[in-house]
């Protein structure tokens, strides 16, 4: 295999490992609101988002998430220069944090599954933009693949960040003003 197909297959892989990345903490949300819900529709509920957590965590995001790393990693083979560019550090660094991230998630997926329910739905909804947040940052990286452009990424990152939080922020303010008026 050439360094193209690596490639093809890495950009296949973190795809599929994001969407899995998006939808998890969404599943979250609606597992966690569930819990406001009368007996038996919570149960029938909790049953139905545990069996779609598991089979999102296990059959797409943890084998996408390893067969992109298996890719990125035979690619940095193929080309090991590329290990010697900052922008390139810098990414293996937020790949870091979205491991972490990815840890994050297995860990709260478990201790919903316990029926334990540490975080509130808006904080789920905040923990759901941080994957948002890599995603701007690595492409960013890995298409300018230079720091200097990327300090202006940085401040654009933020920025987007705060258009997000205001936004999640906005939307939950307009279900409590319609949940209190219905």
């Amino acid at each position: 295999m050439t360094y193209l197909h690596f490639k093809a297959l890495h950009i296949i892989f973190v795809v599929s490992w994001f969407a899995g990345l998006f939808y998890m903490p969404r599943l979250f949300v609606y597992h966690t609101e569930a819990n406001d819900k009368p007996s038996p529709e919570r149960e029938i509920l909790f049953a139905q988002f545990t069996k779609m957590e598991k089979l999102l965590f296990n059959a797409i995001m943890t084998p996408a998430c390893w067969l992109a790393l298996l890719c990125g990693t035979a690619m940095l083979y193929i080309t090991p220069a590329w290990l010697d560019q900052g922008w390139m550090k810098l990414k293996l660094v937020f790949v870091l944090g979205l491991l972490a991230y990815h840890s994050v998630t297995r860990k709260i997926l478990l201790e919903l599954r316990a029926g334990k329910f540490r975080f509130s739905s808006f904080q789920l909804r905040l923990f759901n933009e941080l994957a948002t947040i890599f995603l701007f940052s690595i492409v960013f990286l890995v298409v300018l693949k230079n720091t200097v452009d990327w300090l202006w990424g940085v401040l654009g990152l933020i920025a987007f960040a705060i258009v997000i939080m205001t936004a999640v922020r906005i939307v939950k303010r307009m279900r409590e003003k319609k949940t209190n008026a219905g």
